[in-house]
């Protein structure tokens, strides 16, 4: 048969009504061991309060309910959609942040490690003490886009050692540089279209940084500032000689 809800039609087969009718969700949602949000608008035609109150009633803490005053059954309003979307968004970030922290175990000092998480096919957890990362690749290329990409986090590794070591200079010499940003980007390009690079053929990796210097300096300080910029020792590593050595270890282990 067909449903109008809300303006919009919907099939509901013979097979949809056994099946709920046949299961019980008390039990279930009281076992969920998960923190629940209910929603729920007071005047919605098709669903009563009395439903939201059985689910609500079932879960166990932690739960919220929150109530959609003047919304309809299918959020058709947009206000009443980005309204949900920004709760549920503050709600849920404070579960999913703690269920981060909870997995996430402190590794060993100096240690990064990678292991995928299988979310996707390339979605990666990055362990670095006790601070959780994420890495993907973009949708075009079958990521799902969780987390920045392997050239994304180089690139942010240039830019923080950059800002950092331009921070320390400043101190240093008490120069008034109120904040430093830079923006990182990195491309392939041809080895002839690089002026500065002794490689002639083939591609070479190119990093794009722009630095933003905020505060009273002059031309001639800001132009120090980008050499030494030339300085983090990120940077070095880049343009250094660098030896990867890998290693095999027992799953076990």
């Amino acid at each position: 048969a067909e449903v109008e809800l809300s303006g919009r039609t919907f099939t509901i087969r013979k097979q949809f009504l056994e099946d709920i009718e046949g299961r019980q969700l008390s039990d279930r949602i009281a076992k969920l061991r998960k923190a629940l949000l209910v929603f729920h608008a007071p005047r919605d035609d098709y669903v009563g309060i009395g439903n939201a109150g059985e689910i609500f009633a079932a879960a166990k803490h932690p739960k919220s309910f929150v109530s959609l005053d003047g919304a309809d059954h299918l959020l058709t309003r947009k206000d009443d959609a980005v309204y949900v979307a920004d709760v549920l968004a503050a709600w849920a970030s404070r579960y999913i942040g703690a269920a981060e922290t909870a997995d996430a175990k402190e590794g060993e000092a100096g240690v990064v490690t990678v292991a995928e998480n299988g979310i996707g096919k390339f979605g990666q957890d990055i362990t670095v003490g006790r601070h959780l990362l994420h890495a993907d690749e973009p949708p075009d290329v079958g990521g799902g886009n969780t987390g920045p990409t392997p050239y994304q986090l180089l690139s942010a590794a240039l830019g923080a050692c950059t800002t950092m070591t331009l921070r320390l200079y400043a101190d240093l010499k008490e120069l008034p540089l109120t904040r430093v940003s830079v923006d990182v980007s990195h491309d392939k390009i041809h080895a002839f279209d690089c002026e500065s690079c002794e490689t002639t053929d083939g591609k070479i990796d190119s990093f794009r940084r722009v630095l933003t210097l905020e505060g009273d300096l002059d031309d001639e300080t800001r132009q120090r500032l980008v050499e030494i910029a030339d300085k983090c020792p990120v940077h070095r590593t880049l343009h250094s000689e660098v030896e990867v050595v890998t290693e095999l270890r027992d799953a076990a282990d």
